[in-house]
């Protein structure tokens, strides 16, 4: 069962910073790592260092903005009866606290990483969203905001039926409170399935937008992602486009107001990088950070995340 944090709500804000917890709504799935290199052999073996971890672009976030230093992070998110103990105990040891409702019916979400160690770890996602996408309205209340200063929803949630219900009832309520919300498209694929007038209609309401490079050029049909994230900061009011080891971008009232350079790494496996950058964003945000300074925080916690095998930050415990 989904508990509820108590508190009081926090000053009403915008963009700007904003006393209190961050509360993410989103996905927690099992990651299964395969690092190989080189092209799969088709019909026979390839030689791979396998590894089962935590992950789900949600839960990633939530762990990254505690990594941040976050004062309060929370989770909702819908798990299986399978693996509900493990990921509630990864959570914690990363500082988040877990609203995790458990499934009677679906297992915990599935994703196979095949993580190519000859391409720069560039990586090939096998998804199978199981409970993940299952959240619904019932699995919300309003009382989840109380002490809330930011609501984070992970765009996994507009892929589903269910979900998508939960979206609208979360930022209803999230309006109504004056709480400020943001959303990561998450998935370029899913995305072009959706339909982009629909995802633009769905995040009406949003007032940060984290999408990636193939993300903000889809969303528009622009080849740059600069003229791209321009053009959808003058419909989401603050848009931060990020680009991998090029970088990121922040675009407010359609222009770009910074070109905040990546740090330079050797990559290992690049899974959950994006998260880790939305994450430290967010808890930068958070703590009073310009967008301008939270996204040099953003691509500081992103090149943490690719030197390491999996999503997510290293736990406390």
């Amino acid at each position: 069962m989904t508990t509820e944090p108590g508190g009081s709500a926090g000053q009403a804000g915008s963009l700007g910073s904003r006393t209190g917890a961050l509360l993410v709504v989103g996905d927690v799935i099992t990651d299964v790592v395969a690092r190989h290199q080189g092209p799969l052999a088709a019909g026979t073996d390839t030689a791979s260092a396998i590894r089962t971890l935590p992950g789900g672009a949600g839960a990633n976030v939530a762990c990254w903005a505690a990594h941040r230093g976050c004062p309060e992070v929370r989770l909702l998110g819908r798990v299986g009866a399978d693996a509900a103990d493990w990921h509630e105990r990864a959570l914690a040891a990363c500082g988040v606290r877990p609203l995790l409702v458990v499934d009677p019916e679906a297992p915990t979400g599935t994703v196979i990483c095949l993580v190519d160690t000859g391409a720069s770890g560039e990586r090939t996602f096998l998804t199978d969203s199981g409970a993940s996408l299952r959240l619904e309205p019932g699995d919300w209340s309003d009382g989840m905001l109380d002490g809330v200063a930011r609501l984070h929803l992970s765009g996994y949630l507009l892929f589903s039926e269910p979900s998508r219900a939960l979206v609208r009832v979360a930022l209803d309520s999230a309006r109504a409170r004056g709480v400020p919300v943001s959303l990561d498209p998450a998935s370029a694929g899913f995305l072009r399935d959706l339909g982009v007038d629909r995802f633009l209609e769905l995040v009406d309401g949003v007032d940060l937008l984290l999408p990636s490079r193939d993300e903000a050029c889809l969303l528009t049909g622009l080849p740059d992602p600069a003229d791209a994230a321009a053009k959808l900061s003058r419909h989401i009011p603050l848009v931060v486009a990020k680009r991998g080891a090029d970088g990121a971008l922040v675009a407010r009232a359609g222009t770009v107001t910074a070109d905040v350079p990546a740090v330079p790494v050797h990559a290992t496996d690049t899974t959950g990088a994006g998260d880790a950058f939305t994450g430290a964003f967010l808890g930068a945000l958070i703590s009073g950070a310009t967008p301008e300074t939270a996204a040099q925080e953003g691509c500081r916690a992103g090149a943490l995340a690719v030197e390491r095998v999996g999503a997510r930050p290293p736990g406390r415990g």
